[in-house]
């Protein structure tokens, strides 16, 4: 049987996650689960509301894709300010309140769900935030500075578990207390049901591509693009580049690793941790995409082995 096809595409990935999720059901299970429904029905009608696209919910983690990062970032504030709101209504003991974490990179689809380093980012992301809060990185915070009404807070490069290079991390600053750009139950923007552009958040809010309105959009959108391909083995990876910014700021450099082709001592230890996390997983997709990454990589034979072994 055929394996499904991998897909892999530019994205603004939102991850949030219910902090003490644990301790709150170990203390009582039936109101934590109450809660979390209607916490959920709050965000996940602002995920909607945003033209965002949840991938992967655990019960109290969620995985969404947006087609802009202004979007995944309303999002993200808005969600926490009705969180916030929701809350006022319920005793300390029964508050529960989301981290989140934003990024922009490159992501394998299939089957209908997400992955790839774009995605582990995001999630590393959401472990650094406050609770209440939202952590981004370099390239989506550069996209957003005249953007949208927050501060970013620089907390310098940071690493993180199975991400070979050091992330550059900022605390969004936001007022939490403030009404939200868009809530989940009626928006403050109803042009946004009707596929208008006018008003605020439309005329921000465009999708991640190429199309953009000033040089300075496109540079940082290149740059993060470049950021998600830098480290890869795959030559396609360096020739999807060169034709998404054919006069590029890094067309020198995705050149001399087509010309190159051999990995350096870098990309080799970013392919043995992507491996080491593929292995421990044990998942058949994770080992296609695995494969799909790095197509002469050092484990494929491996790979191929463990797919073809009993039960696959």
């Amino acid at each position: 049987m055929e394996a499904p096809p991998l897909d892999r595409k530019l994205a603004a990935i939102l991850a949030a996650d219910v902090e003490g999720y644990s301790r709150l059901m170990h203390v009582n299970e039936e109101r934590t689960l109450a809660t979390l429904t209607s916490h959920r029905t709050i965000v996940d009608s602002i995920i909607e509301r945003a033209k965002g696209e949840i991938f992967g919910t655990a019960g109290d983690s969620v995985l969404a894709e947006f087609p802009s990062i202004v979007l995944a970032f309303n999002a993200a504030v808005a969600m926490q300010q009705s969180i916030w709101r929701a809350n006022q209504a319920l005793p300390d003991e029964e508050r529960m309140s989301f981290r989140i974490g934003i990024n922009v990179g490159d992501v394998l689809v299939k089957n209908g769900d997400i992955f790839g380093d774009g995605v582990n980012i995001a999630a590393r992301l959401e472990g650094m935030a406050d609770v209440g809060g939202i952590c981004v990185t370099r390239g989506v915070r550069d996209h957003l500075r005249d953007r949208v009404d927050a501060r970013f807070e620089d907390l310098g490069e940071q690493t993180f578990k199975n991400i070979a290079r050091p992330l550059r991390v900022f605390r969004v600053q936001f007022d939490q207390e403030a009404d939200p750009l868009i809530d989940g139950t009626e928006s403050r923007f109803p042009h946004l049901d009707d596929g208008s552009d006018k008003g605020t958040w439309a005329q921000h809010a465009e999708p991640i591509s190429t199309d953009y309105r000033t040089p300075d959009d496109m540079q940082q959108v290149e740059i993060a693009y470049w950021d998600s391909v830098r480290e890869s083995n795959d030559p396609n990876e360096y020739r999807q580049y060169l034709t998404r910014y054919p006069n590029g700021k890094f067309v020198d450099l995705a050149k001399a690793r087509l010309e190159n082709g051999k990995p350096s001592t870098e990309e080799l230890a970013v392919e043995v941790a992507f491996w080491d996390t593929v292995r421990s997983d044990g998942n058949a997709a994770m080992i296609e995409a695995y494969l799909a990454k790095y197509p002469q990589g050092q484990f494929c034979d491996l790979a191929r082995l463990m797919l073809a072994g009993p039960g696959r």
